[in-house]
């Protein structure tokens, strides 16, 4: 019978005076339940989309259930999740495990360490979770990923590690590895009688040309409202990095820490201190001051840029891909390949896009707690979510529902908008939704391969990647998001993380729009980084955390 989310509370509670269970220094996260290997029942809290139809009438949830022997209360919410994970955690009121809440590596740390979360390292064997143990023996850099400083493991992973892999190539490059696709306007380039350009030098003349010529006119806009080239400000797929290209470098935004490049000798480094960087924005702030770039572009939302592009207002873009942000105006537009440097200078040679943090390996999607009173069943239970076919179900939806017949090759086929229309009254997107469950789906690059065929759009945008963008990467190294680090250089990422990237983005913006740093301004810049925003110590603690993470591959 499901257990009233009140009277466990309450339970807990009481058990947890009873017992004396709250950890000397511990925190708020220290109630202990005793072992009760007849615990059969399961109280979950955590997170849901909420396009979902909710868990209890998922037919892949309820058989998994079914199969391990175990019936679980989802009390789960698509907002205020937070909100509602601090109040249980800081309240006492712990539930036997949180699910798909995305506790950072910090409160894994922090929640381990005080008791709050158990160590599951003794649960995945073989015996008990036949299918994870499988994959972490095959994968190490999986292990690695999840298992904290201390040599413990407190979750459980998940991610999504689609890449190249899943189109037949032998290196699997993350699809978001290159997130910003540049793209021009070739209808406009045509009618101006204009060749792609190839440097900087020569989009600048062609952005100028958009300009003069108020192309937007051409498409029923008013005068006026031609924007040469429209982006985002560091943004994930939408900012204006991508033409920083030019001067050797793509300082994409990043999970981890902006700015921070990998290098194939295993060294990082913060670019945003370097000579390159300063050329760049000091080049880029000419563009600004001509009206080149779009003046909303510290201030727009994606919607805006949207509208905009699919108005026909708009030469020159950055997007995941075309079809998605330039709507009935799609045809009109192409790849625009990343640009060599300006003529005339040291850079009009140079040509380099640096890749983007690769996705995370997260442990903080699954975590059980101090209170579970039989963490093997509940383990054998997450276990099935490990199986490539239910891992494929829980990430898109059934087998009879999103998946209704295998490709010649024996791979599961994803249903097409018109099928769901068809069949479910709905777009196949929107009947994802519905299933998609949220937590440890771990997805690995083989499945696309092994297990079901990748969605036409997602090999679309893998085929671009590979023939498009990555032949001007002269390496693949990127920093991990799945690094881990120990309390002490959490804590140094927690002092300085937050003003110096804050720091970076707002002196970054401000010489866009007002011009190039002068050399004292320069100076005092880098030595405000170093005093006040700790970058020699930040920089060391990610060199020290990547260093780890090579050698334990």
């Amino acid at each position: 019978m499901k257990k009233n989310i009140l009277v466990k509370a309450l339970c807990l509670a009481l058990s947890a005076a009873l017992l004396c269970g709250l950890l000397a220094g511990c925190g708020n996260g220290g109630a202990q339940a005793s072992a009760d290997p007849n615990q059969t029942d399961f109280y979950l809290v955590g997170g849901i989309s909420a396009l979902s139809s909710g868990y209890d009438s998922n037919p892949v949830m309820i058989q998994m259930a079914e199969d391990a022997g175990v019936e679980i209360e989802w009390d789960l919410m698509s907002d205020s999740l937070g909100e509602r994970v601090g109040t249980l955690i800081g309240g006492n009121q712990l539930p036997d495990a949180f699910i798909a809440v995305g506790f950072s590596q910090n409160d894994i740390n922090k929640y381990g360490n005080d008791g709050t979360f158990i160590d599951l390292t003794s649960y995945i064997t073989p015996e008990i979770m036949p299918n994870l143990s499988k994959i972490l023996d095959e994968h190490p850099e999986i292990r690695s990923a999840i298992t904290m400083a201390d040599g413990k493991i407190y979750g459980l992973p998940a991610a999504e590690l689609l890449g190249t892999a899943a189109i037949g190539e032998e290196e699997n490059i993350p699809i978001h590895s290159i997130p910003e696709f540049s793209m021009i306007n070739k209808t406009w380039l045509d009618e101006l009688h204009l060749d792609m350009p190839t440097n900087l030098t020569e989009l600048h003349d062609v952005l100028k040309a958009f300009k003069d010529n108020d192309m937007a006119t051409r498409s029923g806009n008013a005068a006026g409202s031609t924007i040469p080239m429209s982006t985002g400000y560091d943004q994930w797929c939408w900012g204006q990095e991508i033409f920083y290209a030019g001067f050797g470098f793509t300082n994409f935004t990043s999970d981890v820490c902006n700015d921070l490049l990998a290098h194939d000798d295993g060294t990082v480094e913060f670019v945003c201190v370097s000579d390159a960087y300063r050329d760049a924005v000091s080049y880029f702030s000419d563009w600004y001051k001509e009206g080149l770039m779009d003046l909303e572009m510290f201030s727009q939302d994606t919607s805006q840029l949207i509208a905009k592009v699919s108005q026909g207002r708009v030469g020159v873009t950055t997007w995941w891909y075309i079809d998605e942000i330039a709507g009935d105006k799609a045809d009109d537009f192409v790849f625009l390949p990343p640009m060599y440097g300006p003529e005339g200078t040291d850079y009009a040679q140079t040509r380099n896009v640096t890749m983007r943090s690769a996705p995370a390996v997260t442990s903080g999607n699954l975590n059980i707690t101090s209170v579970c009173g039989n963490p093997e069943l509940l383990c054998k239970y997450f276990d099935q979510w490990y199986d490539p076919e239910i891992t494929m179900q829980l990430n898109y939806g059934p087998i009879d529902t999103y998946f209704l017949e295998k490709n010649d090759a024996g791979l599961w086929k994803s249903i097409t908008d018109d099928e769901a229309r068809e069949k479910f009254g709905k777009s196949a997107g929107e009947l994802r939704s519905q299933y998609q469950a949220l937590g440890p789906v771990l997805i690995l690059p083989e499945y696309y391969s092994t297990v079901f065929e990748l969605e036409a759009r997602g090999q679309e945008r893998l085929h671009d990647l590979v023939d498009s963008w990555l032949p001007y990467a002269s390496s693949s190294a990127a920093y991990p998001n799945d690094v881990t680090f120990n309390a002490e250089e959490l804590e140094v990422i927690d002092r300085y993380k937050a003003d110096f990237t804050s720091q970076v983005s707002e002196y970054e913006g401000n010489w866009l729009k007002n011009g190039g740093p002068t050399d004292d301004e320069w100076n005092a810049y880098k030595t405000m980084l170093e005093d006040s925003c700790g970058m020699s110590r930040l920089l060391e603690v990610y060199q020290s955390a990547y260093t780890r993470y090579l050698e334990a591959q």
